[in-house]
C-alpha cells in the first residue's frame, strides 16, 4: 500500500521531553506519522492520529527545511543548559520515506556539527546502517536503540506486516557493533519469542531493554487495550503472552545469558 506524503513546514522541531521521556530535555520527530503502521503502536491513540481522519500507517508528513530549523533551535537550547534528545517518540526516523527524503540524515549532520549532550535514536529499521559515518562522529553521545520485539519472523509478520524483517535488524545490530556505535536491543513491546532469543542477541549487543504494553505505552496498558491487541494473540493460541507477568519469563531467560547490569526494564532502558 503506497502511503501518501505531504510536505509540511513546521514552526518548531524540538519538543519538551515529558511523561515517559521526562529524562530528556527534548524529543525530536523528523516525520509525523509512520508507514510501518505497527498494530500495537500507542500513537494510533494519540491526537496526532485520531484527529487525522485517515488510518495510521497510510500517511506521513515530511518536515521541510528541518535541518535549518534544528540548527537554530539546538543553538538556542544549548545556550540554556544541557540538551538530551530522544529521536523519535512518535514516528520511526528511518521509515521508508527516509530513503529518499533524508530528513533524519540532515538532522544528524546538524548534530554532528553542534552536538547535544546525548542523542537516543530509536528505530526498527535497518536503514540506520546508512548513517554509521555520522553516528561514529557523535562518539559516546549517541545510543542507537534497535527495536527487536521477537526473534520469530512469523510473529513479526502477524503483528507488524509492514515493518522490517527481524533478520535484517539482527544484521544491522551486528554492523553497528562492528563499527563501534553504542547500541542496545530493545524488546518493546515484547512479543512471543523463542527460547533462543537471548542467545541470538548476546553476540550483537551488550545492552538489552525489555518493555511491554503494560509498562511502556504511557497509560498502564490502557491505550493498547483500546486497540484490542489481545485479539491478535487468540488465533495463535498465545494469550498467555498478553499479560503483565509475561515479561518476567523473558527477563529470566535473558538473565541466564546476559549479566544483570546489561539488562534494563522499561523506562530505565530509555534514560540518557
Amino acid at each position: 500500500m503506497e502511503a501518501h506524503h505531504i510536505y509540511k513546514s513546521p514552526k518548531t522541531l524540538l519538543n519538551k521531553g515529558t511523561g515517559f521521556l521526562s529524562g530528556y530535555t527534548h524529543s525530536l520527530n523528523p516525520y509525523t506519522g509512520c508507514t510501518f503502521g505497527c498494530s500495537y503502536c500507542y500513537v494510533r491513540q494519540m491526537p496526532v492520529s485520531t484527529f487525522r481522519g485517515e488510518e495510521w500507517g497510510t500517511w506521513v508528513d515530511i518536515k521541510k527545511q528541518a535541518a535549518d530549523l534544528l540548527r537554530k533551535e539546538l543553538r538556542r537550547a544549548k545556550s540554556r543548559g544541557k540538551v538530551t534528545i530522544f529521536m523519535s517518540s512518535s514516528t520511526d526516523p528511518y521509515q521508508p520515506a527516509e530513503y529518499k527524503e533524508e530528513v533524519t540524515r540532515s538532522l544528524l549532520e546538524v548534530m554532528v556539527e553542534d552536538a547535544p549532550d546525548f542523542l537516543f535514536l530509536q528505530t526498527r529499521s535497518p536503514l540506520v546502517r546508512r548513517d554509521i559515518d555520522l553516528l561514529l562522529r557523535l562518539e559516546d553521545r549517541v545510543r542507537v536503540s534497535m527495536t527487536v520485539e521477537t526473534d520469530r519472523e512469523d510473529i513479526r509478520k502477524h503483528f507488524t506486516p509492514d515493518a522490517p524483517p527481524i533478520q535484517a535488524r539482527f544484521k544491522t545490530l551486528q554492523l553497528l557493533k562492528e563499527a563501534g556505535v553504542p547500541t542496545q536491543a530493545t524488546i518493546a513491546p515484547m512479543l512471543p519469542s523463542s527460547e533462543q532469543f537471548a542467545d541470538k542477541l548476546l553476540p550483537l549487543v551488550n545492552r538489552v531493554c525489555i518493555d511491554d504494553y503494560f509498562m511502556g505505552d504511557g497509560s498502564g496498558g490502557r491505550r493498547t487495550r483500546s486497540l484490542n491487541i489481545g485479539a491478535l494473540y487468540e488465533p495463535l493460541g498465545l494469550e498467555d503472552w498478553y499479560h503483565p507477568a509475561a515479561y518476567k519469563a523473558v527477563y529470566e531467560q535473558f538473565r541466564n545469558i546476559f549479566p544483570e547490569e546489561q539488562l534494563y526494564v522499561s523506562r530505565e532502558g530509555f534514560e540518557p
